[in-house]
């Protein structure tokens, strides 16, 4: 057949198409099966299946049919699209559906010469097998070389989904699992105080916590690009023992709250509580933060953003290898620390989002 279509007939077309055969004295062949996931095994299969005669015509059960044997999962691939894949392989003549669980109809009506099913059957297991002798035809078994089973494939394809997306973590005597996206995604890296609230020295105090102009509605706009929301912050105040850990925590508790009003969601805060004399590799401008987030949430660091109201957070960007935003809020860029220059000024993380949205549109197009 020229056109693979025209390979896909009904079971009643395919009844009248055998009488034209056998009147030209062609022998023919018919198989069935499910063809789920079609492998080299099925396709080992049907090319010996052909060299047996001069039609095969191939069977599928419908999917009404293999969810009631197979279960509501099944069948992965749709009836027409499992067609249409077998229609394409030269090794077929003819493909149909049909919506029986064994194969009594199709041979009355098709009365084949060979009967072909694969060599993981025995004779005694075929109920078809008097019907095709009564009618003058033949089983034929094919012995299977190559064993590939669906549902080991779509084992596999799970288990490796699942390696790729978890892993085991032991913390302070407790095993979790932590799970990862398995696509890596870009992420908008954000400072805290100054940036998305209004700066106060060494904050701790929830009741203290407010968002700044445009600051949620930024947030929401680079939420609905598609970036993951990650805030690095320092707090040497905590190693200083100006505040606690938990005072820290009370106040993300009070930003969570705000946030979520606007339907923000922060995927995750990573914080310094070390101050400056400690030389640790989490305080920004080091990246040690960044990279911790690129490993638990499998971000896209190449094409992430890093938004902070002071240079430090910018030489953070900088040393990271990302573009960097200065929003005009909090210190606004006055701490003066480092000389590196932002990519881009903003008036607030709404204007910054609208940058980002540019730049995105402008290398897309």
């Amino acid at each position: 057949m020229s056109d693979s279509i025209d390979k896909i007939k009904s079971r009643g077309e395919l009844t009248a198409l055998c009488e034209a055969f056998r009147r030209e004295g062609k022998r023919i062949g018919f198989t069935s099966g499910v063809f789920d996931l079609l492998h080299a095994g099925h396709v080992e299969y049907l090319e010996k299946a052909r060299a047996l005669c001069d039609v095969l015509i191939v069977g599928v059960n419908s999917d009404a049919s293999v969810r009631r044997y197979k279960g509501q999962n099944r069948p992965y691939v749709p009836e027409d699209l499992r067609v249409r894949v077998l229609a394409g392989l030269t090794s077929v003549d003819f493909v149909f559906i049909f919506s029986e669980r064994r194969n009594e109809k199709n041979i009355r009506m098709l009365r084949p010469d060979f009967y072909i099913k694969a060599g993981d059957y025995s004779p005694e297991q075929l109920t078809s097998r008097e019907i095709v002798e009564a009618a003058g035809g033949r089983v034929v078994l094919i012995p299977i070389q190559t064993k590939i089973s669906t549902t080991e494939i779509v084992q596999k394809i799970l288990q490796a989904e699942r390696g790729a997306a978890e892993e085991i973590v032991e913390q302070e005597g407790a095993v979790h699992f932590r799970r990862r996206p398995l696509k890596p995604t870009p992420a908008v890296f954000l400072d805290r105080d100054g940036t998305i609230n209004r700066e106060v020295e060494y904050l701790h105090d929830p009741k203290k916590f407010e968002l700044l102009p445009n600051a949620l509605q930024g947030l929401k706009k680079v939420q609905d690009m598609g970036y993951r929301l990650v805030i690095v912050t320092n707090q040497g105040g905590i190693g200083l023992g100006y505040y606690t850990e938990e005072d820290f925590y009370r106040v993300n508790r009070e930003m969570f709250r705000q946030l979520s009003g606007g339907g923000v969601k922060i995927d995750k805060i990573y914080f310094c509580p070390h101050n400056v004399t400690e030389g640790c590799r989490c305080r920004k401008p080091e990246t040690g933060l960044l990279q911790q987030a690129v490993k638990d949430l499998n971000l896209d660091l190449a094409h992430s953003f890093m938004i902070g109201d002071k240079t430090i957070d910018l030489e953070t960007g900088r040393r990271a290898g990302i573009r960097k935003i200065l929003v005009k809020t909090g210190h606004a860029g006055a701490d003066k620390v480092y000389s590196v220059q932002p990519d881009y000024t903003a008036r607030d993380l709404l204007d910054a989002a609208g940058w980002i949205l540019q730049t995105e549109r402008r290398e897309k197009s």
